[in-house]
């Protein structure tokens, strides 16, 4: 007995789709589960569609006694072949509406950072607005408006989270293999936090110099331990290093009187 595939936002729909396509009605199809589907993440990744596979009655499999029909069949063979891949390889599809569609590959990195954003950000707070702009290697994007507290986090953990996300989101739809760094403010936090840091910097590295011994800023993001890295740099009496694991990894700033005295202790 053959048999078709079809898939839709769920199994209700996945049906409804045979139906209308085979001409027949729901209590005549005969019918295998594939998949349920899965929302996914904010609906936008890791989304997946219902599929079913329905099992055609015989008398649709008569042969080629009329060809344009059997024409027919093969091109709704094509389309569905066709909507499979569209479903394996889009992870973006629209949160609101009965039969999503999903984000096309071909839209550039502003637009599609723009929607994951706007998705991610409207399913936390309400009336806010994005600006976004492109730079070398990568994409900006700053939100105004809403609750600014709830989007930033504890020492701006939320919003990193909502940058790593829409980062790995708009590199997976990237057709190239350059890496597109993506940058995501809220009025202006990031500079703000920038500057506060390099002062915070400044101040432990002119401390351990002061007390001959390392300093620990605790656990830090990677994008605030490269702040104080490069703050320190040209600093010739302070060396900074990364410890730990994982993404929040601890930074220690460490004065260079003591890296020589260990130098000398191991060449003895």
């Amino acid at each position: 007995m053959s048999s078709l595939e079809f898939s839709a936002k769920n199994i209700e729909k996945a049906i409804a789709k045979a139906s209308a396509e085979l001409n027949l009605t729901a209590d005549k199809i005969r019918y295998d589960i594939l998949s349920h589907g899965s929302s996914g993440i904010f609906g936008l990744a890791g989304v997946k569609k219902a599929k079913i596979r329905v099992h055609l009655p015989e008398a649709s499999q008569e042969p080629a006694k009329e060809p344009a029909l059997e024409d027919e069949a093969s091109g709704s063979l094509d389309e569905i072949s066709n909507q499979k891949i569209l479903s394996a390889e889009h992870l973006l599809e629209g949160a609101d509406s009965d039969d999503p569609q999903p984000i096309a590959f071909e839209e550039n990195s502003l637009d599609l950072g723009r929607t994951v954003l706007q998705r991610i950000v409207g399913s936390i707070t309400d009336v806010a607005e994005i600006s976004a702009e492109e730079n070398s290697g990568g994409v900006f994007f700053n939100i105004t408006g809403g609750n600014a507290g709830i989007l930033i986090g504890k020492k701006g953990q939320t919003l990193d989270a909502i940058q790593s996300l829409v980062e790995k989101i708009v590199n997976k739809h990237n057709p190239h293999n350059d890496k597109i760094r993506v940058q995501v403010d809220v009025g202006g936090y990031l500079e703000t936090r920038k500057a506060n840091l390099e002062k915070l910097a400044e101040r432990l590295a002119d401390k351990s110099k002061r007390i001959r011994k390392p300093i620990s800023l605790g656990q830090m993001s990677a994008s605030d331990r490269r702040i104080v890295h490069l703050a320190l740099k040209n600093d010739p009496d302070i060396r900074t290093k990364s410890r730990g694991e994982g993404y929040m990894r601890k930074l220690v700033i460490i004065p260079q009187k003591i890296n020589k005295q260990r130098q000398h202790l191991r060449s003895q």
